[in-house]
């Protein structure tokens, strides 16, 4: 990777990510690009374009303007998001996906697009979940990420396009806010524990799910962009995870730092039912072998770092309001 373009660059990967990739590969080599502009340090500290997805020949122009060999396409509606509006959700995520690897084709550039454990369905086995398994999910969103692998794979196959890609579990930062994803909870919960000292979980006791901290989500798209393309067998929806946790392991985990942090539960039907037809745990071993990937945060690591960043980050909202 030498010039990347990234869509979705204010969205919670994005946010992060064009800060970390501008960090490695120089800030004028990484073009993000948004269907709004705003303050935010991704836009003022390099090149920075609107662009609505949807917008085909726009993208190529962007693209191609830039000369660049690299297009990581993150933009999409997320899980809770796209239930409420199915339609739309197909039409962003499937149409801006065919428009950027249509983009990729042409300009003959690398491509990185992330599914995600949404990929999965209630007939998916539950437990160590295999990297390749049934995928019958009952969300659009999951809809759109079974599709958007296949439809990888075929450009891949069909075109040459050197696509890449992997099923995320839930990402959990301090940085972007939540983003109306399932998973969202385990983000909040460190929020409202810092805030209010109490936090009312939309995800019933007992519900496992796949979890991952930032940092790590970050490198790994660096490392399977920079992998050997003989050595994945897989390329596009790598199983990767860090940890599985249901709501009290996260809140007995805050408790160690804050020990009177309380939790209760008003459970949301809508995202409950997303979340119960979820691995509870999946299988990375194809991701190590293919490619070395490693976690590096466990959930009281993850716990201590996201506590102390949010603390700071807080503070200073606080001092400039």
């Amino acid at each position: 990777m030498k010039k990347i373009l990234v869509t979705g660059s204010l969205g919670q990967i994005g946010s992060e990510l064009v800060m970390k990739l501008r960090d490695v590969y120089g800030a004028s080599n990484v073009i993000a690009t948004d269907i709004r502009e705003t303050d935010s340090e991704v836009v003022t500290s390099g090149p920075f374009e609107t662009l609505d997805v949807t917008d085909g020949q726009k993208l190529h122009d962007i693209a191609k303007r830039n000369e660049v060999d690299t297009i990581i396409h993150l933009a999409a509606l997320l899980s809770a998001t796209a239930e409420k509006n199915p339609l739309f959700a197909w039409n962003l995520n499937m149409g801006g996906l065919v428009n950027a690897l249509e983009a990729a084709r042409e300009l003959n550039c690398k491509f990185f697009t992330p599914s995600s454990i949404g990929a999965f369905g209630p007939s998916t086995p539950k437990d160590n979940t295999p990297q390749d398994t049934i995928q019958r999910p009952t969300t659009m969103y999951g809809v759109n990420k079974v599709a958007g692998e296949l439809l990888c794979d075929y450009y891949h196959q069909k075109f040459g396009v050197d696509t890449r890609g992997v099923r995320f579990p839930g990402l959990i930062s301090y940085v972007a806010p939540p983003g109306g994803g399932t998973t969202d909870y385990a983000v909040e919960i460190y929020y409202e524990a810092i805030k209010k000292g109490t936090y009312t979980s939309y995800i019933a006791e007992g519900t496992y799910m796949d979890m991952m901290y930032m940092p790590d989500a970050l490198q790994a798209i660096i490392s399977l962009m920079e992998a050997d393309p003989t050595k994945l067998v897989h390329r596009n929806a790598f199983n990767i995870t860090a940890m599985s946790f249901e709501p009290e392991q996260i809140a007995a985990s805050i408790r160690k730092h804050i020990p009177t942090f309380t939790m209760d539960y008003a459970v949301d039907p809508a995202r409950q039912t997303i979340a119960d037809s979820w691995p509870n745990s999946i299988d990375a071993t194809a991701a190590m072998k293919e490619w070395g990937f490693k976690a590096e945060y466990d959930l009281d690591k993850m716990t201590t770092d996201m506590l102390a960043k949010l603390k700071k980050k807080l503070a200073s909202e606080l001092v400039m309001n």
